[in-house]
Formats: structure tokens, C-alpha cells, sequence
């Protein structure tokens, strides 16, 4: 490991904003946390909502700073990346942002049920031939609302044809409800046809997202509620994968190979 991923490591267990708890605490005691992170961390009863593979936590500060009334916690594995958006809200003050590294995989152990009112996926690998892997599919759903409000929404902002059909297939084929289906988010708000509750989506950009754009691809938007009492049911579809990058994330293919 880089002396300057140690160095950012060392400096993330200083900063206030950032939780990360060892896999021995977890299973032993579960997370101090789960259940009381607003009573604990954010000192208010505002509603909570995770950007879950926040990455550098462009998202998760952006909305923490349009939305001062809505606390976010911004999930990720990869510490380097989420440093960053640490920083970020050290030096605004933000006290409505925090982050939290670990595996989506133990969201259960961070969080209580009913304690989170909102997920954001913001630019997940579509996982294009791994379905078990893929964010907005059922096994992770399935995951995602023990820890939900029943009916809590789920915000999927993604560059992929792939992720976008294949969410909109799991959204028809469960009947799940459907509050918003963009195929061209900024195309919209050049349009002026963008819903003005909106407008954070073309307003506040990842990293990914800048990267896409600037090939001239649009970005989509599927925002929809997740009740508890419906079994889900995976697809069983053919969808025609992305072309232009390769299934490892950020591996972009030229248009010209």
C-alpha cells in the first residue's frame, strides 16, 4: 500500500464525519450506532438517507449542502476515494454529512430497520453479467429494505442503457411504485422540461457522471418506492450490454478501437 493511502487512512481516524468499525465489533456488539445515528451523530429527527458506493462523495456533500434539513451518510469500501468527500465536509462544516466506510453487504449491521428514509445509487457498476452483484437487483432490494421505512425510496442515477432497462424491468415485473423515469436528465433541464424538485439532478455531478457527459452519453434517473410486503422477483430477460466500456468500471472503450 502507497505511503499516501496510509497517510489518508491514518488522518480518516480523526476526522468526525467518518465511521468505520471492524468486522470483530460488528458481529460481536453490532455497530453503536445502528438504530441511533441521528440521537447519536446528527442531534436532530431529520430524515436519513445513504448514498450507497458514494465513491468520492460528490453526491452525498452536494445534497448535504442543497438540503439542510435531510441528514446523508455516504457508504463505501474503497477509504482513499471517501476521504475526499471527508475533507470536504470538514472544511464546510457540514454537520448534516457523514460517512461511513464498510460493505453494502453489512448494511444490516449499521443500520436498524425502518431507520433510513432514502437510498441513492449514484452511478453503480451495472455488473452486466453478474446479477447477484448488480445494485438494483433483487437480492440487494430485498437487502436494502430491512433497513428502510416500508415504501422508502430508492434513487438510481445511472450513464448505462443496461442498468437503466434492466431496473425498469425489475420496477414493472414487481409493480414496485414509480415516481420518476428520465432517459435524458440534462437533455431535460437544457429543455427546461426537467420537474423543478428536480433540479439536483443536473446540478450536482460525480466524478463518473462529468466522464460520461463529456463522451456525449445521457444519463438516466429511475426514482421509485420499495414496500416490505412484496416478494420480489428477479427478471428473466435478454439486455443488450453497454458497448462502450468494458465490464470493469472506469475502463472506458474508445469509440474508434
Amino acid at each position: 500500500m502507497g505511503k499516501n493511502k496510509l497517510r489518508k487512512f491514518a488522518e480518516m481516524e480523526t476526522l468526525d464525519c467518518v465511521f468505520q468499525f471492524p468486522y470483530g465489533t460488528l458481529h460481536e456488539g453490532g455497530c453503536p450506532l445502528r438504530g441511533r445515528w441521528r440521537e447519536i451523530y446528527f442531534k436532530n429527527d431529520n430524515p436519513l438517507v445513504l448514498e450507497l458506493g458514494c465513491g468520492k462523495g460528490e453526491y452525498a456533500v452536494g445534497m448535504g449542502q442543497h438540503y439542510r434539513d435531510i441528514n446523508f451518510i455516504g457508504v463505501d469500501i474503497k477509504g482513499a476515494r471517501m476521504y475526499t468527500g471527508a475533507k470536504w465536509v470538514e472544511a464546510m462544516n457540514l454537520t448534516n454529512v457523514a460517512f461511513l466506510r464498510t460493505d453494502i453487504d453489512l448494511i444490516e449491521y449499521m443500520f436498524a430497520a425502518g431507520e433510513v428514509d432514502e437510498l441513492w445509487l449514484t452511478f453503480p457498476d451495472p455488473q452486466m453479467k453478474k446479477v447477484n452483484k448488480r445494485l438494483t437487483g433483487t437480492r440487494f432490494l430485498d437487502r436494502y429494505r430491512r433497513v428502510l421505512t416500508d415504501g422508502g425510496i430508492v434513487h438510481l442515477k445511472t450513464d448505462s442503457p443496461f442498468l437503466y432497462t434492466y431496473t425498469r424491468e425489475v420496477i414493472r415485473l414487481n409493480q414496485l411504485p414509480l415516481h420518476a423515469d428520465i432517459s435524458d436528465v440534462h437533455g431535460d433541464a437544457t429543455r427546461g422540461t426537467l420537474p423543478p424538485d428536480l433540479a439536483t439532478l443536473d446540478t450536482i455531478k460525480t466524478y463518473y457522471e462529468h466522464q460520461w457527459m463529456s463522451r456525449g452519453l445521457t444519463i438516466k434517473y429511475l426514482e421509485f418506492s420499495l414496500p416490505h410486503d412484496i416478494a420480489l422477483v428477479e427478471p428473466d430477460i435478454e439486455i443488450e450490454f453497454d458497448t462502450y466500456r468494458s465490464f470493469h468500471r472506469g475502463h472506458v472503450q474508445t469509440d474508434n478501437p
